[in-house]
């Protein structure tokens, strides 16, 4: 933030009042200093107070958003170069070209792919966010036509990009009351499109060369009073690329300067034809450091290990992604049906519900709470071990759905069945399941 926690708790009342929900204003600076409360959470901070505090608490690179509604997409807002140090926050907004040089049946289709794809994952939709609208052909009424169709299409955020102001400005008439940003915005025509922006409330791209080109055009965007833009360092090679991404986020992060504190968008569909390099591309971009990534199509084959790519990047190291503790019922299960125990890992849970559900068995789920761990992880935590098992089985109220005790465990934990079953009491009976989830619909269709 630049401020510790008792130059913050200086400007704070100082009553105590404890509306924040916490005890003490001291406490609540602790909180601000380490990034773990909202300066909104105090209703008595003054206005002169909430300036200072506001300003040194942003984040080192600006939130930036594009789209409307559920479809906008958020890019920045990071204060970390490695994930592992806290977390990466927005995730990088993967877009698609379509340009006025391509025939309207492969803009249709893109569009279409944009708007309609979904790849779920442990309970995610994993879906592309943007679309850049490319003035390839240099036509004014082509790529006006083409803004149209687009704005028509979706509500994805949209980026418009032509080498003329003119063009810019007629197409960006057809977005209407739409969140979107036009390209390229560089030192040539900055003052007439940053001044076009605050009138319109759009996005600014802009562009420099080098490092040093582009904080000075971050300066202009400063200057002009904008709060949003976004930083491209040109259609570069995938190196050269890499570099200026890793420039950009050093600066910002270890140098403070704020010029340089806006996300970033790279261009894999420039540096290469080949689709499946350009995913390449675009993976290690995603992770080093660009706020969008633009592709020349979303043909799902590359789309899907990208948007994958993504998500494991921006999930919280620290922070495993869990299932809340219970019972979940798979296919309208009833009092015969079988009981299978496994951990709250989302991912697990969601390999072998996806497993249960294809083998259309009746089945009772449950889950049990292991903070977050795989079988194999909880198991050794000593979190998913008889003693703890057994008691969430008879707390869990599944003794009231089925009229059987046979429990099947996961089979990389087999060793536990005596001892489970011991723990359980009399009457209970633990069966060994398959050590791998594809192996589930076999047993269960075999399950007695």
């Amino acid at each position: 933030m630049g401020l510790t926690g008792i130059m913050i708790y200086k400007m704070l009342p100082q009553t105590n009042c404890k509306e924040c929900g916490d005890p003490t204003c001291l406490a609540f600076a602790m909180k601000l200093a380490a990034g773990k409360a909202e300066l909104s959470a105090c209703p008595y901070v003054s206005e002169e107070a909430k300036a200072k505090l506001s300003e040194a608490s942003a984040p080192p690179i600006r939130v930036t958003t594009l789209g409307q509604g559920d479809s906008a997409h958020k890019m920045g807002g990071e204060t970390v170069k490695f994930r592992h140090e806290k977390t990466f926050v927005n995730p990088t907004g993967i877009a698609v070209a379509v340009t006025n040089k391509t025939g309207a049946a492969v803009v249709d289709a893109e569009l279409a792919l944009l708007n309609e794809m979904g790849f779920e994952r442990v309970g995610l939709v994993l879906k592309p966010n943007l679309v850049f609208v490319w003035d390839e052909n240099k036509d004014e009424a082509s790529f006006v036509a083409l803004a149209g169709k687009v704005a028509g299409a979706t509500e994805k955020g949209i980026i418009l990009s032509s080498e003329n102001s003119a063009s810019l400005k007629a197409a960006a008439a057809k977005l209407g009351g739409k969140k979107f940003a036009i390209h390229p915005v560089t030192a040539a025509n900055a003052d007439d499109l940053l001044a076009f922006c605050k009138e319109k409330g759009c996005v600014p791209v802009v562009q420099g060369t080098d490092l040093d080109a582009l904080s000075a055009m971050g300066e202009k965007v400063i200057a002009a009073g904008l709060k949003e833009a976004i930083l491209d360092t040109g259609f570069k090679g995938f190196r050269e690329t890499l570099t200026d991404n890793i420039g950009i986020r050093r600066a910002a992060l270890d140098k403070k300067v704020r010029s340089l504190g806006f996300p970033t968008i790279a261009f894999p569909c420039a540096m290469t034809d080949h689709k499946e390099l350009q995913a390449a591309y675009a993976a290690a971009l995603t992770g080093k450091y660009a706020g969008i990534v633009v592709l020349g199509t979303l043909d799902p084959a590359m789309a899907m290990p990208l948007l994958v790519n993504r998500l494991n990047i921006y999930t919280d190291p620290q922070r495993p992604m869990t299932m809340d503790q219970g019972i979940y019922d798979l296919n309208n299960p009833g009092p015969d049906s079988p009981v299978i125990i496994t951990t709250n890992f989302a991912l697990t849970y969601f390999v072998v519900a996806a497993e249960v559900e294809a083998s259309r068995v009746p089945t009772h789920l449950l889950i049990m709470d292991t903070e977050g761990m795989s079988v194999l992880t909880a198991w050794s935590a000593g979190k998913f071990v008889a003693d703890a098992m057994a008691p969430f089985v008879k707390k869990s109220g599944i003794a009231e759905k089925v009229n059987h005790k046979k429990i099947i465990i996961p089979g990389y934990v087999a060793q536990l069945s005596g001892e489970f079953e011991e723990e359980l009491g009399e009457g209970y009976e633990v069966l060994i399941g398959p050590r791998e989830a594809a192996d589930l619909p076999k047993y269960l269709k075999e399950y007695k």
